[in-house]
């Protein structure tokens, strides 16, 4: 890369140079020897860039940027920088290696002083730049990009061109430390969740060869304790079953064959189930009726805070009903609201009650009201007539 750019700066003074690839290291390259280099794109970075400006790039003919087909194009292939050299030294023997293991073995060698006379082509992805990280999302497998390689290439010759001294300077980086005790060694693995040599799983997938090598690079400063897989699952695992467990919430899980997948504590207290193994397996129509269930999975709506007394445990719960189609499962989420409906009931009976009585009180203070309304109306009647009278005497006894 750092060739090729230094070769347009030279023919073309002014230019800005971009280099499009599937290698993450180059934009490293770039930076590390500035100059040569204006940009580093990867596929992907492209591809986006093209999705956001709302670009198609259209097909080209088979012809296209064919009319110097040189050998040169071979590089990002496997063994691709050999093909596209002389090898006219018959005491070398030249070989390509691809992938990190592979390569780190090779290294070994050559550190032991297996290896002796060989030039050696060496990439860390697999199948060379074809296979590099970056490639855009549209793959097409490893075989039907390495034949496109080879009919874009060709095998003409090219010219040379002579350029400035293009050596660079790696100086050594000494990764050499202190060789930490049995003991270390054993408390980073006990961190690392591996107390048992069993538990040493010697999976890779951090980048050392064994868990011990992992723990002697943490100790060393060259790792950290989350670089591993293994712990990072049965950490979030373990963290997912602690909230689980201890939710006040009932949670089931269901397949959808409607199978208890998942019970936690919480809902097992709420049916009375005494141990996991009793319902895991097992119908859930040997606990609970599945019509809700059943509804949720044929129409495709979750139910929310479905108020559900359960007969047959004597508990009214609330329930969400969940199902998620991309796991194939449904989740049940119970909050046990037996102790709410009873007060409820309570305040409703007592509010009954008090209704009544003050029914009874209203009704008897209306006969009261009535008796005395009744007695006042005949009191008044006799006063009437008695002044009516009284006044008619007056009257006759004045004439």
């Amino acid at each position: 890369m750092l060739a090729h750019g230094e070769i347009l700066k030279k023919k073309y003074p002014g230019c800005h140079t971009v280099f499009i690839g599937p290698c993450l290291s180059k934009k490293a390259e770039a930076d590390a020897y500035a100059g040569a280099i204006d940009c580093v794109l990867t596929f992907e970075e492209l591809t986006g860039w093209l999705k956001e400006e709302n670009i198609e790039v259209c097909p080209v003919s088979d012809n296209a940027g064919r009319s110097d087909r040189a050998k040169t194009r071979l590089y990002p292939t496997t063994s691709g920088i050999l093909r596209s050299m002389n090898k006219d030294n018959p005491e070398y023997l030249y070989m390509a290696i691809d992938g990190v293991e592979n390569c780190r073995n090779a290294l070994r060698d050559i550190i032991d002083g297996n290896v002796g006379k060989c030039f050696i082509e060496m990439s860390a992805c697999v199948n060379s730049c074809i296979g590099g990280p970056a490639m855009d999302k549209k793959h097409e497998g490893v075989i039907h990009e390495r034949r496109a390689v080879d009919e874009f290439a060709g095998s003409g010759r090219f010219d040379t061109v002579e350029l400035a001294d293009m050596t660079k300077s790696l100086p050594f980086i000494s990764m050499q430390k202190t060789m930490p005790g049995s003991k270390a060694i054993e408390e980073i693995l006990r961190k690392m969740n591996k107390s048992d040599p069993s538990q040493e799983l010697n999976c890779g997938s951090c980048g050392y060869d064994t868990c011990r090598e992992k723990a002697v690079a943490i100790l060393q400063g060259k790792a950290d304790l989350t670089m591993c897989l293994p712990y990072l699952k049965e950490k979030a695992e373990s963290f997912s079953d602690n909230i689980i467990n201890n939710t006040p919430n009932g949670i089931m899980v269901l397949s959808e064959d409607l199978e208890v997948q998942q019970i936690n504590k919480a809902a097992r207290e709420i049916m009375n189930i005494k141990s996991l193994s009793d319902v895991m397996g097992c119908p859930v129509v040997r606990i609970l009726d599945p019509v809700s269930y059943l509804e949720v999975m044929s129409t495709g709506e979750n139910i929310h805070n479905k108020r559900t007394y359960l007969a047959e445990y004597g508990k009214y719960v609330e329930e969400t009903i969940i199902y998620d189609k991309s796991y194939h499962i449904i989740m049940s989420i119970m909050r046990d609201i037996t102790g709410e409906e009873i007060s409820r009931a309570k305040r409703e009976k007592n509010a009954a009650e008090t209704i009544a009585v003050t029914d009874k009180v209203i009704e008897k203070q209306m006969r009261v009201v009535q008796e005395i309304a009744s007695l006042l109306g005949e009191t008044t009647a006799e006063t009437k007539v008695a002044l009516t009278k009284l006044k008619e005497n007056l009257s006759n006894d004045e004439q």
